[in-house]
């Protein structure tokens, strides 16, 4: 068991990445390379994220793998710089959602830690509010985004979550940035609830669910940290990678030591996303869709 590190100021230190997902919103990228490993402007989202965690002094991680696991474990290997990796396969990843991940985590998780998802892309700057305990990153709506939002209550503190799109362009309602962090009592009370849900055979919906009705309880609370809609990309389609790139056009500049034996294998997904790209074409012009820019940081 590891110390509660929820009351006492220090940082979280640990993370657990959801990248079971087959990403089929992305195909042909997806066809051979998991979602979390197509490239934004020549570097991996993956690549981005752990940068990201780096500079933040995570030393752990655990990762939910599914569609094309062997791909993310070759390229993250069992450190990642000075972070130790944990994989947590999920062998229904194919006929189960989100909420069956968080479960399989709750099996080898009892920490507190940082629930991120794996296709997003941000400034990293944006974590540093988010390494304390029972937060949930939240933005400003706007016309891209979908999905689960929040609403606040008039001292800007969370009130519920709204799974539906009743309301959704209300001004009171803002979009949840799928990154949370949860103290050790807060996990083990959501854990038990998803629990009871996975033992019910309700595999198939999303852990915002769970989170919307214990909040709707008073069960568990979060603390709202705002994202800059302008600095971070949740990236499920083609149009959202473009989008992605046209945010995110400069070079990344965290820079961590990398292991020389994974250059090749990185290359190759490279190569596979740049000619999974070319074959995009459109329509009218036969001109690809998507071109990503050349490569000027080193990976």
């Amino acid at each position: 068991m590891h110390r509660d590190l929820s009351n006492d100021g220090t940082p979280v230190r640990t993370a657990l990445l959801l990248a079971a997902g087959m990403g089929s919103r992305l195909s042909p990228l997806t066809d051979s390379t998991p979602k979390c490993l197509v490239e934004v402007n020549r570097i991996p989202i993956l690549e981005r994220l752990m940068r990201s965690l780096c500079g933040h002094g995570f030393k752990r991680l655990f990762v939910v793998t599914g569609h094309l696991s062997e791909v993310i474990e070759d390229y993250l290997g069992s450190h990642y710089a000075d972070i130790e990796i944990t994989y947590i396969h999920s062998p229904l990843y194919n006929t189960t959602n989100n909420i069956y991940s968080l479960w399989l985590a709750g099996k080898v998780i009892d920490e507190p830690f940082l629930l991120i998802e794996s296709d997003l892309v941000f400034q990293p700057k944006l974590l540093t509010p988010m390494l304390q305990p029972d937060r949930v990153a939240i933005s400003k709506m706007l016309p891209w985004m979908n999905g689960t939002t929040v609403t606040l209550d008039q001292q800007h503190q969370l009130e519920a979550f709204c799974l539906g799109t009743a309301s959704r362009n209300d001004a009171s309602h803002y979009k949840t940035v799928n990154i949370y962090n949860f103290s050790r009592k807060t996990w083990e009370l959501i854990w038990a609830r998803l629990d009871q849900y996975i033992s019910a055979g309700k595999v198939n919906g999303y852990y915002e669910a769970v989170f919307a009705e214990m909040v709707a309880e008073g069960a568990i609370s979060f603390v709202p940290v705002f994202f800059d809609p302008a600095r971070w990309y949740e990236i499920d389609t083609l149009e959202d990678l473009s989008a992605a790139e046209t945010m995110f056009p400069e070079p990344f500049t965290v820079k961590v030591a990398m292991d020389e034996r994974l250059a090749p294998l990185r290359e190759a997904i490279s190569n596979r996303s740049r000619n999974a790209l070319d074959s995009i074409k459109d329509p009218i012009s036969a001109k690809p869709l998507l071109s990503p820019l050349p490569l000027t940081t080193a990976i």
